[in-house]
């Protein structure tokens, strides 16, 4: 019964979801680009051959960001097979095309209704499909089972508070779950919840982010920013959500306008590259002097003004936004302290390990239930510092900047963090290969 209301419910929201992608691109034009091949439609057609094709479907820039180790250890291990990356957002399709060029296919997913997700099957021919993290469409699965495509959920996290959600559905839930081929869990406590919502052959092989290493070039062009900026105390916000910009600069003003850290430069990135011009207009308007990156570096000046290529940032500014696509490593290259964004609104928190590769210590507020595991894990590493509101948030900051010894100790036990709990992307390849073979 459940099913049924499901998919009808689906005909309803169709209409309305084109409706939203067509007033979504007046902020971002992707989103009215390839509308056909989310209702199944193809580009292309591939030949008709036995090459096996290995889908993996990572929603949007995070995923994608994640999915990145796992694809290229896919590419050196079957150099035979093609990879066909899925996407539901435009942002996480540039990334996507950024990262891997021309060595993958790509297309967006299609919207969980039958007909569809036929087409799309139908279209592509998987040998196995791979979704990522949290991806559970009840359709999709249901149409992988009928077209023997093994569908393994990779990565998969399930929070306590979506945990309780998806439990309400009882036989439903457990049937949904029921269809993955395979459920690749981040944490034994992921593993715990999903297997009691009905998955089967859970296994704990670590989370996939740990893998993530920023290019040293990218390093090295945040070390090389850095020196531009002198030796001013700097920190950046990064991945910040709507509403959460004003709560940052609120904690940022809290802590310039006490004699301890006079100096500070903030470096704030917005997750969704839309907002950019919403932020700057919000920033001047805090009478925040700003520079953003995309005018920034290079730029063709008086030879006293450059250092290595990159303009000097000049004394007066006091927040650099990040404006860029693909660069976050170089933020975090060149910032002394890293707050993790979606985390002072109930939001669920973004990604702190990447910050903690590049040896940075992290301050992250109270909404974590998306990475509470490793939000817990980090913190009891030394590595992160939990914060409740701005005003904490800018005494971390003051008490940081000021005990540089605290602050290289937190690097280094960040750095060592990231690197104990790597591994999940050879373990999760050789699961791989085992199902490939087995088709």
């Amino acid at each position: 019964m459940l099913r049924a209301i499901y998919r009808a419910a689906w005909w309803l929201i169709a209409p309305l979801a084109v409706l939203r992608l067509f007033i979504r691109s007046r902020r971002e034009r992707g989103y009215r680009e390839h509308i056909g091949e989310r209702f199944g439609y193809s580009a292309g057609r591939l030949p008709e051959d036995d090459t096996p094709l290995i889908w993996v479907h990572a929603v949007s820039v995070g995923e994608t960001r994640a999915a990145q180790p796992l694809v290229d250890a896919l590419l050196a291990a079957r150099p035979d097979a093609r990879i066909l990356l899925t996407h539901m957002t435009p942002g996480g399709r540039a990334t996507g095309e950024q990262l891997f060029g021309d060595r993958v296919l790509r297309c967006y997913v299609p919207y969980d209704m039958p007909h569809a997700v036929r087409r799309f099957l139908h279209a592509w021919r998987p040998s196995l499909g791979l979704v990522m993290e949290t991806e559970v469409w009840p359709t999709l699965i249901d149409e992988c089972k009928h077209a023997d495509v093994p569908l393994v959920l990779t990565n998969a996290r399930m929070s306590a508070r979506s945990f309780k959600r998806a439990a309400k559905f009882g036989a439903g839930t457990r049937e949904v779950f029921g269809g993955f081929t395979r459920v690749l869990a981040q944490s034994p406590s992921d593993a715990e919840r999903l297997t009691a919502l009905g998955a089967r052959n859970v296994a704990v092989l670590g989370n996939l982010k740990f893998d993530m290493a920023s290019p040293p070039a990218l390093i090295a062009r945040g070390r090389e920013w850095r020196r531009a900026i002198g030796e001013r105390p700097v920190w950046v916000a990064a991945s910040t959500r709507e509403g959460e910009e004003e709560l940052v600069l609120q904690a940022f003003a809290a802590l310039t306008q006490s004699n301890a850290v006079p100096d500070a430069l903030l470096i704030l990135v917005p997750r969704h590259p839309q907002r950019f011009d919403e932020v700057a207009a919000l920033v001047e308007r805090k009478n925040f002097k700003l520079e953003r990156r995309s005018r920034w570096a290079p730029a063709a000046a008086a030879a006293a003004s450059v250092h290595a290529g990159v303009r000097v940032l000049p004394q007066d500014v006091s927040v650099l936004l990040g404006d860029s696509m693909g660069e976050m490593g170089a933020y975090y290259a060149a910032a002394d302290l890293a707050f993790i964004g979606g985390s002072l609104l109930p939001l669920g928190g973004q990604n702190l390990i990447e910050a903690c590769a590049v040896g940075v210590p992290v301050l992250i507020g109270p909404h974590v239930f998306n990475f509470t595991q490793a939000t817990a894990d980090a913190t009891a590493a030394g590595a992160a510092l939990q914060v409740q509101d701005p005003a904490d948030l800018a005494r971390a900051l003051r008490e940081l900047f000021n005990d540089k010894s605290r602050r290289v100790a937190m690097g280094a036990a960040a750095a060592a963090f990231a690197s104990r709990h790597r591994g999940a992307t050879a373990r999760t390849v050789d699961v791989v290969q085992a199902l490939v073979s087995d088709v």
